[in-house]
């Protein structure tokens, strides 16, 4: 029983752990390593299109049971009369492409790329390397036929205007105009506003025919399926686009599902967002409550994805017009500031199943440092937190381990006495067990409730943008990248081993190397973990350490360190 014990402990541990990595996999919308299901695609990697601008976008009609529709292509501007535009307040840098008035690169101006840290951090951008970009533009309604309508491809001219924000100022406006296409003229004005990842967008959609017009306004995000630059390999975070309805909730869909028709997303609404979801950042389309809008989520072209929504603007008079206000988030995936955004925006800083306990474990960390203002000892100090929440639960258990570690000479010694009558044996395990009031099990269920609490709180640490390039204490100054000279991670193998010591060593030799393996073996896997991570995870078992330690000399178990023979 005593093995049995042991054995059902570890796996225990073992299986979380294998657990929580498959689970992070799936999750965040690559391949579970382990458990991998049908469903679990890699995201497809290849170059760009060499002209994604020149590809049509396929859009989903408006009308239920229609067809499925095209974004129709204005006719093509001289390269030489397009340009780009630069636009700057104090967070963002923006720049616009006058063919169509598309947003085409957002430099954040409180982000620094981690590649290269004397740089601000691109989230969009329209380059060789990449293709990332905000379109928007008009349809013909469902049934109608005839010319073209103002759409991402047609070359608009601005407005004169500020292209930054002042000192003093709290607002800065672009407008586009488009000219007369198809007898319908579209006027596009992006409000920016001081210390905002969100801004306001207007579209205005003018008759300037002799008959009236019901034309359908789209709002997309286009880009590419390639692993954003700077990524780790040894953890994955999902990159994809998501939706967001009152009905369906939060829904994120891999590109290998829109390569292969495999969407299955809410269609119609009158609610959310789309979104373009990656490690620590997003972007988002999001109109009112209550006006109509058809999700869709297509294939461009070669690697390259659009999730975006259409709604219509009903009839338009000659002469008459009308307009729609829409908003676009560009930016960190701030809690709070998604929260205030809009309802459900803060999804795309996605916990996955342990959101229940994620959300108030990061509302308490935020808490901490807003007293201690750094994050790095604020995540000892919840961690502390959570120990001393736990305090009975773990002193039960390893008030259970110091007792198995009591009697182990009395169950080794029975062990070899009893090694050729396996039921003797068991009889005999049963009455130490009762002589000494030990239940074998009693370590195990206090560990396993907690295992979820923890789990959680490495998935807050994992996908807060908090703990980008901040600095913690010495030599660590980016707690969300690894520890560059590996001492946090030598320090946990080394906490970890300790911890395994203070264990009652499995009589049976394949036991006891598998009790030291399994832990040693994810100890390794930190070494490419950020630091705020391994931060956590050696603050847990300092203090798991010292508790069990002070248990084990109170029960009259002195902790003795004893190393595995392999």
């Amino acid at each position: 029983m005593n093995d049995i014990r042991r054995t059902i402990l570890w796996v225990i541990f073992g299986f979380s752990m294998v657990l929580l990595w498959d689970k992070w996999q799936v999750f965040s919308g690559h391949k579970a390593t382990f458990f991998p299901m049908p469903s679990q695609q890699a995201a497809v990697v290849a170059k760009p299109s060499a002209d994604p601008a020149s590809v049509p976008v396929p859009v989903a009609a408006v009308a239920p049971g229609a067809g499925v529709a095209q974004v129709p292509a204005s006719p093509a501007a001289p390269a030489a009369a397009r340009e780009r535009l630069e636009v700057s307040t104090d967070v963002l840098k923006l720049t616009f492409d006058t063919e169509g008035g598309s947003l085409v690169r957002s430099e954040l101006l409180k982000q620094v790329d981690m590649a290269d840290k004397s740089r601000n951090f691109v989230l969009l951008d329209d380059s060789k390397e990449r293709v990332y970009m905000a379109q928007t533009g008009l349809i013909a309604g469902a049934g109608a036929t005839g010319a073209a309508l103002p759409s991402h491809k047609t070359l608009m001219s601005v407005v004169p205007g500020e292209r930054s924000l002042k000192d003093g100022a709290n607002e800065l406006v672009v407008r586009f105009e488009s000219p007369d296409v198809g007898g319908v003229k579209l006027v596009k004005t992006y409000t920016l506003a001081r210390g905002a990842y969100v801004m306001n967008v207007k579209h205005e959609a003018v008759n300037t025919g002799a008959a009236a017009v019901s034309p359908q306004l789209y709002l997309q995000l286009v880009r590419d399926g390639n692993k954003p630059p700077g990524e780790s390999s040894f953890y994955s975070t999902f990159t994809g686009p998501s939706v967001y309805t009152e009905a369906k909730k939060y829904q994120k869909v891999e590109f290998k599902a829109i390569e292969e028709n495999k969407v299955e997303i809410e269609k119609h609404a009158t609610n959310g967002y789309v979104a373009m979801v990656q490690h620590y950042f997003a972007s988002a389309w999001l109109l009112g409550d209550g006006i109509q809008r058809d999700l869709f989520m297509r294939k461009v072209d070669t690697n390259l994805y659009a999730v975006g929504m259409i709604t219509p603007l009903d009839s338009i008079a000659p002469g008459a017009s009308k307009s729609v206000e829409a908003r676009m988030f560009v930016g960190p995936q701030l809690e709070k500031t998604l929260e205030a955004t809009a309802t459900g925006l803060e999804l795309v800083k996605d916990y996955g199943w342990v959101t229940i306990l994620a959300k108030p474990l990061y509302w308490l960390l935020d808490k901490l440092h807003g007293v201690i203002q750094n994050w790095g000892w604020s995540i000892v100090a919840l961690v502390l937190l959570l120990k001393i929440a736990f305090y009975w639960l773990n002193a039960k258990a390893y008030a259970s381990m110091a007792k198995m570690k009591a009697i182990n000479p009395r169950i080794t010694e029975m062990r070899e006495r009893l090694k050729d009558k396996p039921q003797e044996m068991q009889q005999a395990m049963m009455k130490i067990y009762r002589e000494e009031k030990i239940n074998p099990m009693g370590g195990c269920f206090p560990i396993m409730i907690q295992i979820p609490v923890f789990i959680a709180l490495y998935w807050v640490l994992l996908s807060s943008v908090e703990m980008r390039n901040a600095p913690w204490a010495l030599w660590i100054h980016d707690l969300s990248s690894p520890d560059p000279f590996y001492i946090l991670p030598v320090v946990m193998a080394l906490t970890t081993m300790l911890q395994t010591s203070l264990n009652p060593a499995p009589p049976d030799p394949l036991q006891a190397k598998m009790m030291w393996f399994m832990p040693l073996a994810f100890s390794v896997m930190f070494f490419f973990f950020p630091a705020g991570l391994v931060m956590y995870w050696i603050t847990n078992n300092a203090l798991s350490i010292a508790q069990q330690w002070l248990i084990n000399t109170r029960m009259g178990v002195p902790p003795k360190f004893h190393l595995p023979k392999f």
